[in-house]
């Protein structure tokens, strides 16, 4: 059963009958503006310039660049990209209520063998007319792209669909890092990690050294791809990001990797039992 505008009953006593909200029924979601795309692509280049910037240093480096602006509407456009200040700090990277925080398993561990670690993070993608979410499931020791999803929510069930994806294509990892987003600690991808074996790890509440190989990743995208292009649609955003990871993935050397790319450090760094296998 749901609203039917057309029908004589009140749509309030609609929504009273169904249990919901009354506003939900007469809300009509709005179009982010353009001032606010503009702004909001100033905020992701500057976070990714300077991780440990907050609401205050960024309203001042805006105002320095001729944008004035207050906090609140900064710290509003940031809840709406998912992105806080990499810095320790009370409240950043909250989760959502009820749900359950893992350890952070990552210190003091060295990762040399593909499948060790992988790690998950999301990141805001501007387009001409409003913005995605990208996220990606990566191979520590390679920096490989294992899958990824572009979306237009920060829901959990697109994490959990490219872990899975990830699980089915190369197998388990011993480890999964995330940080402590409401989507990655949400029960629906949880579930996917511990079912499948793996332990599950967090990085402690603002700690960017924690997640920096996905950081770096980002980095790289944005700089590389993201900013050179502007995406009509999302599946325009789909179809050039994924052609854009292909390629990072099997034609882009790293130094840090001995000038391999992901694909080639991630096939020479597998365990012997894997590729035996």
């Amino acid at each position: 059963m749901m609203i039917d505008r057309t029908d004589p009953l009140p749509m309030g006593k609609q929504a009273k009958l169904l249990g919901i909200s009354r506003g939900t029924v007469y809300y009509l979601p709005r179009a982010t503006s353009p001032a606010d795309l503009a702004l909001m692509r100033q905020i992701d280049q500057l976070h990714l310039e300077h991780p440990f910037m907050g609401q205050r240093m960024l309203v001042r480096q805006l105002k320095r660049q001729g944008v004035q602006v207050g906090r609140v509407h900064v710290r509003t456009l940031m809840q709406r990209m998912g992105i806080c200040a990499m810095a320790p700090q009370p409240g950043t990277s909250r989760p959502a209520p009820g749900h359950k925080i893992y350890p952070y398993l990552l210190r003091n561990v060295r990762v040399t063998q593909a499948n060790h670690v992988w790690a998950l993070d999301t990141t805001y993608i501007p387009m001409e007319h409003g913005f995605v979410y990208l996220t990606a499931v990566v191979d520590v020791a390679s920096r490989r792209v294992l899958a990824h999803k572009v979306a237009t929510t920060l829901e959990a069930c697109h994490a959990a669909e490219i872990m899975s994806e990830a699980l089915g294509k190369y197998g388990k990892p011993e480890i999964v890092n995330t940080d402590q987003g409401s989507q990655f600690t949400a029960t629906d991808f949880t579930d996917v990690v511990l079912q499948a074996g793996c332990k599950l790890s967090m990085d402690g509440r603002g700690a960017w050294r924690d997640n920096v190989f996905v950081e770096r990743l980002w980095r790289t995208i944005k700089y590389e791809h993201v900013y050179k292009h502007v995406y009509a649609s999302v599946a325009d955003a789909r179809t050039l990001i994924g052609g854009h990871i292909g390629w990072y993935n099997t034609q882009r050397p790293h130094s840090s990797l001995q000038d391999q790319t992901p694909d080639e450090a991630y096939r020479a760094s597998l365990p012997k039992i894997a590729l035996a296998a």
